[in-house]
């Protein structure tokens, strides 16, 4: 690329990407381990099927029967103009930084949070602004507030759980953003389905500028699909429209998404088996000397580590990765299967034993 005339802020950057170890137990990017049920691939097969003979047409480009199953599926009385989907979490949140943010805009977020926040401002030449989190990685409403009102964002990312901690916020730290602002405020809620926290998606009435951004990445086993979405005020999905590439959903992305929503109590089966094997793994670990943060998410944060990378190349090195992170002496270890957690038991002491 050195001898591209490429833009100046891009120079010296490195591509997003987490490794990954076809071959091996992954438990570094918050997948759900335990897959999309058979049953389900069966009808999601079905409804694929029906889509082939109108593979030579665009698909729906405006996507209606999936984004009136997305919004029967979300909590509350949401109609499907309120709706807005993507391929990924990440397209909807370009997209929101297109139509919302750009050149001489700010959008504020609380780190260490998700490490895509910055990537997208930077794509789309909008400033990113990131302030720490209070002791223990928690924000408080006075603490959101003051910072917004300091710095005057035109955009606020609230991570809720946050990645990659695991951490909640309450209702009162979005409402708390949502005053103090008159820019737009998001909160990204792609691990919702872990939490006990009730969704900000309750708190849309009389807020045309709050929005909330969700994935079937991660609780519905559906990574590999690629199927993000949003639930807002219309308003803000006629916003998105504007920057939408055309028939950016593909035919076959909507058959498969329409036939797992429609099964998402089969796809979200698995939800609370994760949730008692990461309180399983969370003891294990602190069994082992370590620290472990309350989550709320698929995953742990582990602070403890006196060499995070040689803890982290062992690991690799037995066939089992796991997420670096920015904090110190931290490593994010996504929950698995019982087996994969299991094998990850196994590995840690003898991990931190080859530290000595």
């Amino acid at each position: 690329m050195e001898d591209l005339p490429l833009r100046d802020d891009l120079r010296g950057s490195e591509p997003y990407g987490a490794p990954q170890l076809p071959d091996g137990i992954q438990l570094n990017v918050n997948e759900n381990s335990f897959g999309v049920p058979i049953e389900v691939q069966n009808e999601i097969s079905q409804e694929i099927t029906k889509t082939l003979a109108s593979l030579h047409r665009y698909p729906d480009r405006e996507f209606l029967k999936l984004r009136e199953m997305l919004a029967g599926y979300v909590p509350g009385d949401v109609s499907k103009e309120q709706v807005w989907a993507a391929n990924g979490s990440n397209e909807v949140l370009q997209q929101f930084h297109q139509a919302f943010g750009g050149p001489g805009r700010l959008v504020l977020s609380f780190g260490p949070t998700y490490s895509m926040y910055p990537v997208i401002a930077k794509s789309t030449l909008t400033e990113y602004l990131e302030l720490p989190r209070q002791e223990g990685y928690e924000l408080s409403a006075e603490y959101v507030s003051s910072a917004i009102e300091k710095h005057k964002p035109d955009i606020v990312i609230l991570c809720n759980p946050n990645n990659p901690t695991g951490t909640s916020i309450g209702q009162e730290v979005v409402k708390a953003a949502y005053e103090s602002t008159d820019g737009m405020v998001l909160v990204d809620e792609a691990y919702a389905e872990f939490s006990a926290e009730p969704s900000a998606i309750s708190m849309l009435e009389n807020r045309p500028r709050l929005v909330i951004s969700r994935t079937m990445s991660k609780a519905f086993a559906f990574a590999g699909v690629r199927l993000g979405y949003m639930v807002s005020d219309p308003a803000v999905v006629d916003a998105m429209r504007l920057v939408r590439l055309p028939y950016h959903l593909s035919a076959l992305t909507q058959a498969a998404s329409i036939a797992a929503i429609r099964n998402s109590d089969l796809m979200l089966s698995n939800v609370k088996e994760i949730s008692r094997e990461r309180e399983r793994v969370a003891l294990g670990l602190i069994s082992l000397g370590l620290k472990v943060l309350p989550s709320e998410s698929n995953f742990l944060l582990v602070e403890g580590f006196a060499d995070p990378r040689a803890v982290f190349d062992y690991l690799l090195k037995n066939g089992l990765i796991i997420r670096k992170t920015t904090i110190a002496g931290a490593l994010r270890i996504t929950i698995g299967t019982p087996a994969e957690n299991d094998k990850l038991l196994e590995l840690m002491p003898k991990a931190l034993q080859s530290l000595d």
